[in-house]
């Protein structure tokens, strides 16, 4: 009876205002005033104070028509803007006949009922128009979840909007409250066992997910971060080559997708696109996609995109850096990627950018260039990690193929009569295993030289096995071969001699 009457619920709840009438929670192919508050302090770029939200506006398909902003240290605790303002406001909104209030705060549910209630229009605020673009842009089932729970968690300290038009006044002690106070106690127990059977079945998509990451993590992974438009789709597209969705607008994309990046001095590796942040990004939907963000917590190599033709560049910057450290990660790890460095006019921005942020690199990913120092800089990153094996075995050697199959990638073999010549990448953490498993294989370390298993003879009396090893190994900056080389390529150790 429940379910039933909490699908009646979410279906109605958005037409049971009175005054406004809503017809329900999306904004589209509305006429909508743009309205901001700025406080001292605020993130938002100050020379254009609702550029972001005029974008998210566009994605949602709203037509801005007016615009208001106000200059205050605080918002109005009744209304958020003043009573100048309000009345200003009214005043805006007869004249260019406008049906929605767009403000790009975040609204109590106090001030959106008293903004509604005088200027008799459908406010909507920050949150609830991210909610609804992130709504109408999920496409995969688990998405959907993720983004209902935030609805969800959004709406339910906002039913007494609801129900304003049901007496409310509770009784004396003991005796139940109106009409209006019993329905929200209904459907506030509704939400709740909603939000109980949501968080249960995301549970199990995480976990799934979870064992998804895991096994990949014999291959080296790398993933993509940044704030939302910054071009990640398109720069995911020019290095794979994959056919991903592109498009000019915010949080075009919400599904984690993973596909192969063939890099140079490595081989292949698993790049992961995420979902874009946003500046005041509703916690409630940072809470809901941690799974879909589960990629960018366990990846080798962190790439995070910045707009850095953006005059917000460095807010975007800490914007991003802070979301990532609320699920987990620490974002002064990851290699900057500069992208459209093509629309950049003033090319001492960039230097700029550069020197305030150690490891960063510019690449225009339309234009396809500056691809060569990021791939030499994620090659230099992989290669902590990672050994690179010259093997010579036997051709029917299976239990060494099937070990390199299921810990490592096979990059080249060849085969002969008599043996076996395979190249293969290898994490560190299985060098020792692979000793182990296979004492006849002689290993060389990385600095200096030594043989850290030998070819023992076989009990029978035979010759032993002829199997040969190079491991090629990542220089560091102390090595001579780092400053010789002038790059961060991988290089061959051969009996003590390392060649480029």
């Amino acid at each position: 009876m429940d379910r039933i009457r909490f699908c009646s619920f979410t279906q109605e709840a958005c037409h049971r205002l009175s005054d406004p009438k809503r017809v329900d929670l999306k904004v589209k192919q509305k006429r909508a005033v743009l309205v901001a508050v700025v406080v001292p302090g605020d993130q938002r770029d100050l020379s254009d104070p609702l550029d972001e939200l005029r974008g998210l506006a566009k994605t949602a398909g709203v037509k801005c028509v007016a615009q208001l902003i106000q200059n205050r240290f605080a918002p109005d605790p009744r209304s958020c803007v003043g009573k100048g303002k309000l009345e200003e406001l009214k005043q805006l909104v007869e004249g260019v006949q406008a049906d929605t209030i767009l403000f790009d705060n975040n609204l109590t549910p106090g001030q959106a009922r008293v903004l509604e209630k005088e200027v008799g229009k459908v406010i909507v605020d920050r949150s609830e128009l991210i909610l609804s673009i992130f709504a109408e842009h999920a496409r995969t089932h688990e998405a959907q979840l993720q983004v209902e729970l935030a609805q969800q968690l959004y709406m339910r300290t906002r039913l007494k909007r609801l129900w304003t038009h049901l007496e409310r006044t509770e009784g004396a002690t003991g005796s139940t409250g109106g009409p209006g106070e019993q329905q929200i106690e209904i459907d506030r127990r509704l939400v709740d066992t909603r939000v109980a059977e949501l968080r249960a079945r995301l549970k199990e998509l995480e976990q799934r997910r979870e064992r998804q990451v895991a096994q990949r993590r014999s291959q080296p992974t790398v993933s993509l971060v940044g704030y939302t438009n910054a071009g990640k789709s398109t720069l995911m597209r020019a290095l794979t080559g994959a056919d991903v969705y592109v498009a000019d607008q915010l949080f075009a994309t919400l599904d984690t997708r993973t596909r192969v990046w063939n890099l140079p001095h490595l081989g292949k590796v698993l790049l992961s696109d995420t979902v874009g942040f946003i500046r005041d990004l509703p916690h409630n939907l940072v809470a809901s996609f941690r799974s879909t963000l589960e990629e960018a917590r366990h990846c080798d190599v962190l790439l995070h995109v910045v707009d850095a033709s953006s005059p917000s560049a460095e807010q975007q910057i800490r914007t991003v850096n802070e979301v990532l450290a609320e699920i987990g990660i620490d974002g002064s790890q990851a290699i900057l990627v500069l992208n459209k460095a093509d629309a950049v006019a003033d090319r001492s921005i960039l230097d700029a950018l550069r020197a305030n942020h150690a490891s960063s690199v510019s690449v225009s990913a339309l234009e396809q260039s500056g691809f060569a120092n990021l791939e030499r800089m994620v090659a230099e990153r992989l290669g902590n990690g990672f050994i690179e094996l010259r093997l010579t075995t036997t051709a029917g050697d299976g239990r060494l193929f099937a070990f390199l199959a299921r810990h490592g990638e096979v990059l080249h073999q060849e085969f002969t009569p008599e043996k076996a010549e395979i190249h293969c990448r290898l994490p560190r953490r299985y060098q020792m295993e692979l000793s182990r498993q296979f004492p006849d294989v002689q290993v060389v370390s990385d600095f200096p030289a030594e043989t850290v298993a030998h070819n023992p003879a076989p009990s029978d009396g035979s010759e032993p096995l002829a199997t040969s090893v190079e491991v090629l190994v990542e220089p560091t900056p102390s090595s001579p071969s780092f400053a010789e080389t002038g790059t961060a390529g991988m290089i061959v150790e051969r009996d003590g001699v390392v060649a480029s």
